[in-house]
């Protein structure tokens, strides 16, 4: 089984993937972001390095869930290879941060990769405010993010609801403002009920 959690920056995806892993004993796929070689620059320059930045995203969670799949019964991973090519990269390209070439040559390794890489079995969605993902950027203080744009985020945020609105295959729509699942078992016990009535319907 394939579980995957969408959702935007600071949504909560790496918290909750990991508490699900232990869960339901899954193999957890975390985003790696502290090794990432571009993340500080783009966010610094996002023109001069967005395509290097999708390239890199593309090819890793690619490699990892092909990996993976071969290698666990049942992995849940922390953003989608799918996010990146229907809402990362057109959200750059509208903002005139990607240019044109560059982004369809990134859709053309994207629609390669995908003939390789089958769709998650279901789809968890963090849906917030972008209130709430202000607040939980600046709680983490990472520093690389500390420059991240107000416009990006918010573009982002409609294009994900847009995506979610359009997604066809089994989800399920999460919404994390009023949600402490680190602070309050009960919280995090309601998500888990939920996903474990959505997986069990799977069967």
């Amino acid at each position: 089984m394939y579980v995957a959690i969408a959702g935007n920056i600071g949504s909560g995806k790496t918290t909750l993937t990991n508490l699900l892993a232990k869960n339901f004993s899954w193999q957890p796929l975390y985003e790696e972001m502290e090794d990432n070689p571009y993340i500080t620059n783009f966010y610094e320059d996002m023109r001069r390095w967005a395509f290097n930045l999708q390239i890199y995203f593309l090819q890793k969670r690619f490699s990892r869930v092909v990996e993976s799949c071969r290698q666990y019964d049942n992995i849940i991973q922390d953003r989608t290879l799918f996010e990146d090519a229907y809402i990362f990269a057109p959200t750059l390209h509208s903002m005139g941060l990607l240019v044109t070439r560059d982004y369809q040559t990134y859709l053309s390794l994207f629609n390669l990769m995908i003939t390789l890489v089958k769709s998650p079995d279901l789809l968890i969605y963090l849906k917030a405010s972008v209130p709430t993902l202000i607040n939980q950027i600046s709680k983490r203080g990472r520093e690389y993010e500390s420059s991240i744009r107000l416009d990006y985020i918010t573009t982002l945020n409609k294009c994900y609801d847009d995506w979610i609105n359009q997604y066809t295959g089994k989800k399920l729509i999460i919404d994390v403002d009023n949600l402490n699942i680190i602070d309050k078992p009960e919280d995090l016990g309601v998500v888990i009920e939920k996903v474990n009535g959505e997986i069990n319907g799977l069967f």
